[in-house]
């Protein structure tokens, strides 16, 4: 199970994992919690949309990545649009920051335990062995992103605790809980292949600005899905995100290459349950575990 804050976030983070075990006959369950109503849009002729247009917009252009991935099980957290999309400011140095002013019904703003309440029968109903979604911080500070961190932890220990709410199924044990994560390695990887190409990398992103940005320890990278046979596909589900994504972006002609090179993937962290076995980074979210 994936939770995700809004349309799009699984195709930048998770499609190649998503795919991947899709593939392998794994029950993959999709879990978004608005629908990235204030998101920034690219296209020209929809900037006129309202939140709610764009909202609508979006809906579709998530229908259409998840066919790409293969997923089939994807649920709004709360039901569709129970959640609204929070957005987000930034601070002097660029950092994301909640806004001064919420909308009505925003995710930032929600009730902790209600929304756990969601995803507890969710998580119940579907009986997920690996659940994944980002770091305390949301990987990058929107608020939207650290609220489903939040909603994801709390959720996950409530479920198994049997005298917890059985009106909303059955305890269930989630054995690993995973933060999906930036992968320093990848990018470096990426960089040094730009490199010898003769590649500019983008804007910003220097090797001082891609330490600073994917500031994770190697050693903490607890499992990476690889890219390989699979980077077309997560372009494709990627650029399904139109309203968002703008694949001649510098910055996503970069993301797009580093899902090129040999040896990049998908990296997750462990944040709780059961450990991987052996040393260095696992290459299977199940190694481990009885499947």
């Amino acid at each position: 199970m994936f939770v995700h804050a809004h349309p799009d976030d699984e195709s930048s983070q998770s499609p190649a994992t998503m795919s991947r075990y899709v593939d392998e006959g794994a029950r993959v369950t999709l879990v978004t919690c608005t629908l990235g109503e204030l998101g920034e849009i690219l296209v020209p002729e929809w900037e006129h949309y309202t939140p709610e247009e764009l909202g609508a917009k979006r809906v579709d252009e998530l229908a259409k990545a998840l066919k790409i991935v293969g997923v089939t099980d994807h649920v709004w957290l709360g039901g569709k649009g129970r959640y609204h999309d929070s957005g987000m400011a930034t601070d002097d140095e660029g950092r994301a920051i909640p806004r001064d002013e919420l909308p009505d019904g925003a995710f930032w703003a929600a009730d902790l335990l209600e929304a756990s309440d969601h995803l507890v029968a969710l998580i119940r109903d579907r009986r997920p062995q690996v659940i994944a979604t980002y770091d305390q911080n949301g990987n990058y500070g929107h608020p939207d992103h650290i609220q489903a961190h939040r909603v994801t932890m709390y959720a996950t220990m409530l479920a198994g605790v049997p005298s917890y709410r059985p009106d909303l199924g059955e305890p269930w044990r989630v054995s690993r809980v995973l933060w999906i994560s930036p992968n320093p390695q990848a990018w470096s990887k990426a960089a040094e292949k730009a490199h010898e190409l003769g590649m500019p990398l983008p804007e910003g992103m220097d090797e001082e600005a891609m330490r600073r940005r994917f500031a994770i320890d190697p050693r903490h990278i607890a499992a990476v899905i690889h890219y390989e046979g699979r980077a077309d596909l997560c372009q494709a589900a990627l650029e399904a995100h139109r309203s968002q994504v703008d694949p001649e972006n510098p910055l996503w002609k970069m993301f797009r290459f580093m899902r090129t090179v040999e040896g990049t993937g998908e990296a997750y962290r462990l944040a709780a349950g059961v450990p991987f076995p052996g040393d260095g980074p696992a290459d299977d979210l199940f190694a481990g575990l009885d499947v």
